[in-house]
């Protein structure tokens, strides 16, 4: 996610190179990043800290206790602006580790890899109004963006952050379907791939229910509806929201510290 956010800030002009400074631990992907993006890497996050006006947060939750050190020992006249896309790491825990500092979560999916990314972003209580402004900024250069309140973050995790998953599950298994009454394999990908699509873009442009589309293609005695029927039957609506809700818990999970094993 951050590679893809680097690239489309750069792709779109929001910064060039000479202003992106990057810190990654292996020697083999910071000579990737510099020479594809022809930006500044360093094997030390401290060195980025202390060098940035905006700083993306961007590693994995597990490992956040061992990247705090680096915040920790930083020496910082002019704090940055942190925005940190660690699932499950709250605002509160970001600022323990970075007292005084402007902070903001963020929440980006995987389509921003393309562009057409949704992004929810809290605010954290030392940021501004221009820290919002920056934050909004950056992730508009992947997609949508929106603002809620820290409390929701969880459940933005386990719709549109984890959302991504669940629908490739239903591409797949469309196009499975369409394997099964008889079509070639790569038309029915074809088929699923562009009617997902198409419906998301429908809905989206004429700001229709989705139960108002499915309403308006479901003819009586028809095709759709028998299909619809199926579906409910074998439960596939509560099983996309127990999806949600269990991926939403365990974003709730990531952001607390491990416990601490038993001494045997």
């Amino acid at each position: 996610m951050g590679e893809a956010l680097l690239s489309r800030l750069l792709s779109q002009g929001q910064y060039s190179p000479e202003e992106v400074f990057l810190g990654e631990p292996s020697p083999e992907r910071r000579q990737v990043l510099s020479e594809q993006y022809s930006i500044q890497t360093t094997g030390s996050n401290q060195a980025v800290i202390e060098a940035s006006q905006v700083l993306l947060l961007a590693v994995k939750p597990q490992i956040f206790e061992l990247v705090a050190k680096d915040f920790r020992s930083a020496r910082c006249d002019d704090p940055p602006l942190v925005v940190s896309i660690l699932a499950g790491i709250t605002l509160a825990q970001l600022e323990s580790v970075m007292p005084g500092w402007p902070v903001v979560r963020a929440m980006p999916n995987t389509p921003a890899t393309v562009g057409a990314g949704m992004t929810a972003i809290s605010m954290g209580s030392r940021s501004l109004e221009e820290h919002g402004a920056l934050a909004k900024q950056m992730f508009s250069a992947v997609g949508q963006v929106v603002q809620v309140p820290e409390g929701m973050l969880d459940a933005v995790t386990g719709l549109s952050g984890s959302g991504p998953g669940y629908v490739a599950i239903v591409i797949e298994a469309l196009a499975d379907g369409g394997v099964a009454a008889g079509l070639p394999r790569a038309i029915a990908n074809q088929l699923a791939v562009q009617t997902v699509l198409g419906t998301a873009q429908l809905v989206q442009k004429t700001a229709m229910h989705p139960a108002q589309l499915k309403d308006r293609v479901t003819s009586p005695g028809g095709t759709t509806i028998a299909g619809i029927a199926c579906l409910e039957e074998l439960g596939m609506r509560s099983a996309l929201i127990e999806a949600v809700r269990t991926a939403s818990s365990r974003s709730r999970e990531l952001g607390k510290p491990s416990p601490e094993k038993s001494s045997k």
